[in-house]
């Protein structure tokens, strides 16, 4: 798969993402993430009262059933729906924290749920199948909602997200100081000797991650990159030994909570290299045709989850250990969607 599926639970994208306070992350470094952090979220949901979300007659008490992967970006995307939903009025059934990607696709496209939020480059590689992502944002968004119309009659509600939740590589900024490091390229700055990498297993073996990116600026695997050079572990150890120097440059993704709460610093990928990994509100075709509005409910919320603002919400649970479905209410009346 992607990493995504076996990297953050994206069932994977690994075990990411379930601290509970940053020195239960510190403390748990020694261990895969999945064993020591946040409990998935229960189907919960706090009492709100519309905001700038309206109810909107024709969803009152239609049952929608909203679903999400079990990891924390997941998590909080999914309650934002639920609560989202139960503004407008609709009669919704929380079937949120689903383990794993292939379960959380096959309950949509099978008909057990309704709506999800889900990943532009997921749906482009993993779910359709293709191989080359399209490093356009917009195109790439675009392609993967025509062609999963096509093939699965899902419809991908416009517009996507603007935060990226892709592939990055992080440093201290000790280290960014030290070899004036900024983007990707500039890893070559770094003395052969000292150019050294943490990365997931996943990310070291895939064509799409750690040889493919040394490829695309000018590094080579075993040569200009030792293989000494390059330490394999869990997803859950890499921030952390990344921060205490057992390497130059770590494997992250854009909108880890633990960029910030650790103050590692990503590189911009100027070359366009990583996929786009936008979420989407995603829903089965039958479901929109009964309920139109659904497009217009979604597309006032998609522009406001940047990459900084998820980092935030997910450092919140991942490092603050608030709960998913609190993160998102408070988000969401700070934005006036709710009260």
């Amino acid at each position: 798969m992607d990493p995504r599926l076996v990297r953050r639970h994206r069932a994977g994208r690994t075990p990411r993402r379930r601290g509970r306070a940053l020195i239960a992350l510190l403390s748990c470094a020694p261990l895969a993430l999945a064993g020591c952090g946040l409990k998935p979220a229960s189907a919960f949901v706090p009492s709100i009262e519309p905001g700038s979300i309206r109810p909107i007659p024709s969803l009152r008490d239609a049952e929608i059933k909203v679903t999400s992967k079990e990891f924390t970006e997941q998590l909080i995307l999914g309650k934002i729906a639920v609560l989202a939903l139960t503004a407008a009025g609709a009669d919704v059934v929380d079937h949120t924290n689903v383990q794993g990607s292939v379960t959380s696709r096959k309950s949509v496209t099978g008909g057990e749920n309704d709506l999800a939020w889900e990943y532009t480059g997921t749906g482009w590689i993993n779910y359709l199948g293709q191989e080359n992502p399209i490093p356009d944002p917009r195109r790439q968004f675009e392609a993967v909602r025509d062609l999963d119309m096509k093939r699965n009659r899902i419809v991908w509600l416009a517009p996507p997200a603007p935060g990226n939740n892709t592939y990055t590589m992080v440093v201290t900024p000790a280290s960014q100081k030290k070899y004036g490091l900024r983007s990707l390229a500039d890893m070559a700055k770094v003395p052969v000797g000292q150019r050294t990498f943490c990365v997931e297993s996943e990310f070291f073996s895939r064509n799409d991650g750690m040889r493919g990116m040394f490829q695309r600026y000018g590094l080579a695997y075993g040569s200009s990159v030792p293989a000494g050079n390059v330490r394999q572990m869990a997803a859950g150890v890499v921030y952390n030994a990344t921060v205490s120097g057992s390497c130059v440059f770590g494997e992250a993704y854009e909108t880890d909570g633990r960029i910030q709460a650790l103050d590692l610093r990503p590189l911009t990928d100027d070359r366009k290299f990583f996929p786009n990994y936008n979420p989407a509100v995603v829903v089965r075709e039958q479901v929109l045709r009964r309920h139109p509005e659904l497009t217009a409910l979604f597309a006032v919320i998609s522009p406001k989850l940047t990459t900084a603002v998820l980092r935030d919400l997910n450092s919140k649970v991942d490092v603050g250990g608030e709960d998913p479905v609190f993160v998102a209410r408070d988000w969401m009346r700070r934005q006036g969607l709710i009260r």
